[in-house]
């Protein structure tokens, strides 16, 4: 029985027992303080559906050997981009959400590819480069925004050129992922649609990584020796590994803004891959080493935190909010922790 506790500790480690020790304290104190316990956690589930394909796509970068993807805003570019030409397509409903994803995909195809030729160069250094990439980008995209010839109403302003800054969804398909098939269990809304959407691309990157090109993604990204020994071509592993990833941030923010009801363009998406990032992390990931499971298991740690984590800190201290606050020293603690661990060991 020792034993197996410490194989469990093992695998665990002690960062997360405390995060889980954590969010159950949370999850106790919401009840104790009268919170609607039920309603938080139909958020968590709807905040993990929501954000989980985005923090997917760190896998594929960290198995490949770039570690981790701060560059992921360029895929949410793309996916953006993608979104807006199906509404300007005058689209609605799941053919619409659908019809995004697929322009959205080779947009991603043809930046990743681009992306993943640059981190090659810069071997050694990719996570300033990809975060350098990853601001630089919703930069440029800044003044393209001001400038691409969309026409419909719901897209540019009524007075003068250039794109809104927050692109409604009510009309277009608002929740039809989080609507689809729901159901209640104890006061608890299950967004079916939604979590299904989420384990369905985890279960597309799962057999992704089985395959052959897969594996030799994973070898080339863990042991680059072995890898050339084995034949293996490096540099087109690890552009595999960042085209995925692009797409993945592609399809995740048009997953997160329909849940989300809107689209943000302009600054929006700049802090996205960090949120990202402490997901990951949070669910047993290094930047070295990444499985489905710490993606799905950090997601919603890292949401429950968050979700739960606000209202009792602000049922806690009454004066002023500390909502805001406290997201902040959640999420930037987590990368912070991150960062010690870039190269270090595994726990």
């Amino acid at each position: 029985m020792q034993d197996k506790l410490k194989s469990w500790y093992g695998v665990i480690g002690l960062p997360r027992l405390i995060i889980i020790g954590f969010f159950i304290l949370l999850c106790i104190l919401s009840v104790v303080l009268g919170l609607p316990i039920n309603m938080l956690i139909s958020d968590t589930l709807v905040r993990t559906g929501m954000n989980g394909i985005l923090v997917l796509a760190m896998v594929p970068g960290i198995l490949c050997g770039i570690g981790l993807n701060f560059g992921l805003p360029l895929g949410i570019l793309c996916g953006l981009l993608g979104g807006l030409i199906s509404i300007e397509m005058d689209l609605t409903g799941l053919t619409a959400l659908f019809t995004a994803i697929l322009i959205s995909i080779p947009i991603a195809l043809i930046v990743g590819y681009g992306y993943g030729v640059l981190l090659n160069k810069v071997k050694g250094s990719e996570m300033m480069v990809s975060t350098y990439m990853g601001f630089s980008s919703v930069s440029l995209m800044c003044i393209a925004w001001l400038i691409l010839p969309f026409n419909s109403i719901e897209i540019k302003w009524p007075i003068g050129q250039g794109l809104r800054t927050t692109i409604a969804l009510a009309d277009r398909y608002d929740k039809v992922l989080d609507n689809a098939l729901s159901f209640y269990i104890g006061g608890v809304r299950f967004p079916t649609g939604l979590i299904v959407m989420f384990l369905l691309c985890c279960l597309i990157m799962w057999i992704i990584l089985k395959t052959k090109k897969g594996m030799a993604m994973i070898a080339a990204g863990s042991n680059e020796k072995f890898a050339l020994a084995s034949g293996i071509n490096i540099q087109k592993s690890r552009i595999f590994g960042t085209v995925l990833s692009t797409i993945l941030g592609a399809v995740g923010i048009i997953v997160y803004s329909q849940s989300y009801g809107f689209y943000q363009l302009y600054q929006a998406p700049m802090m996205m891959g960090f949120a990202a990032v402490a997901a990951v992390l949070i669910g047993g990931a290094s930047a070295t080493k990444a499985k489905i499971s710490h993606v799905i298991i950090g997601t919603l740690l890292f949401q429950g935190l968050l979700t739960i984590g606000l209202p009792v800190a602000n049922k806690i201290v009454t004066e002023g909010n500390l909502a805001e606050v406290v997201r902040i020293i959640i999420s930037n603690g987590i990368i912070l922790y991150a960062l010690t661990k870039v190269g270090g060991s595994e726990e």
